[in-house]
């Protein structure tokens, strides 16, 4: 059966070009236009993912995240205007998969809501293989491998790793990531989650021009690339 996907937007053309563009992608597509009408759908549709509009007319958008999420488990992506650093936050910190601007690009919007539903209902606590490329990052034996040789990753950079490994192709907030490497023993900063960043970059990138492995939203957080 082909994914279903809800599109939730008060402007008409913008639902009619995101059905069009999902339709001949092969999705099933159920609109709403307003946040009463996405709550009715959702409970009704069961869909596969939202494509949310953060500026509805009857309710602010970020407040249908948990909302969404708590009602099944359908991954979020807010396709929205609203693209202040801290909407982009908020509305991860609220649990939504991903967010992607307006005015946005038909394939870029495929490509991550491709990437989010191959990551459907995968647990942060699952312990698995996450591969990527010639990497392989073993999340259960705390071991990354390039090209088949072990790389030698301190403890932080390891944690730092894993929280972008679960979540591959997704952005991860600064926030999150800093709570999940550093917990709440020491007093974490964004400017050492930068410098561990750097040297995973260094130790996970192969010798080349080649795209970063991880990479940086400006102010929001970082992505485990998904490609490569």
């Amino acid at each position: 059966m082909p994914a279903k996907v809800l599109v939730v937007d008060d402007e008409v053309a913008i639902r009619r070009l995101l059905r069009n563009t999902l339709v001949r992608a092969g999705y099933t597509v159920v609109e709403a236009g307003n946040a009463r009408d996405a709550l009715r759908q959702a409970a009704i549709e069961h869909p596969d993912a939202v494509l949310l509009d953060l500026g509805l007319p009857d309710r602010d958008g970020l407040s249908l995240v948990p909302l969404l999420r708590a009602d099944g488990d359908a991954v979020v992506l807010v396709v929205s205007a609203r693209d202040a650093v801290e909407e982009k936050v908020a509305a991860l910190d609220l649990g939504a998969d991903d967010f992607v601007g307006k005015p946005f690009d038909t394939d870029e919007l495929l490509a991550r809501l491709r990437v989010a539903l191959r990551h459907q209902g995968v647990s942060e606590a699952t312990p698995r293989i996450v591969r990527r490329g010639d990497l392989s990052i073993d999340l259960d034996r705390r071991m990354v491998l390039r090209g088949g040789e072990e790389l030698h990753l301190t403890r932080k950079e390891h944690d730092v790793l894993a929280i972008l490994a679960r979540h591959i192709g997704r952005v991860v907030t600064h926030e999150r990531v800093l709570s999940a490497a550093w917990g709440g023993d020491e007093d974490p900063r964004v400017e050492y989650l930068r410098i561990v960043i750097r040297n995973l970059r260094q130790k996970l990138e192969a010798p080349g021009p080649v795209g970063s492995v991880i990479a940086n939203e400006l102010g929001v957080g970082y992505r485990l690339r998904a490609d490569g």
